[in-house]
């Protein structure tokens, strides 16, 4: 449901009663701008309940182990990519 943002001020307490079914976009301008969603489903996106970024480092570190170490590999052969580049343009 997408409701504009003078009818969500307007309709506030009916609109969170709603929104327990499903999250209401709420519109500014004709673009989304905002969402009055239920604490339940907030919850789902709350970092409360996802991994801690250190565990998702921790991981992604795992899962591509022999990637991240042929990376490196290169790096240690051929250095950057981008070492030598020199622009063409003259500075300003």
């Amino acid at each position: 449901m997408q409701v504009t943002a003078t009818e969500a001020k307007n309709r506030f307490g009916s609109l969170c009663a709603e929104a327990k079914r499903a999250p209401i976009t709420v519109l500014k301008d004709g673009r989304p701008d905002s969402v009055i969603m239920s604490f339940a489903y907030f919850q789902n996106f709350s970092p409360a309940s996802s991994t801690s970024m250190a565990q998702r480092q921790k991981e992604f570190a795992e899962t591509y182990k022999d990637w991240i170490a042929a990376q490196h590999d290169n790096f240690e052969k051929n250095g950057l990519w981008c070492e030598g580049v020199v622009s063409w343009m003259e500075p300003a």
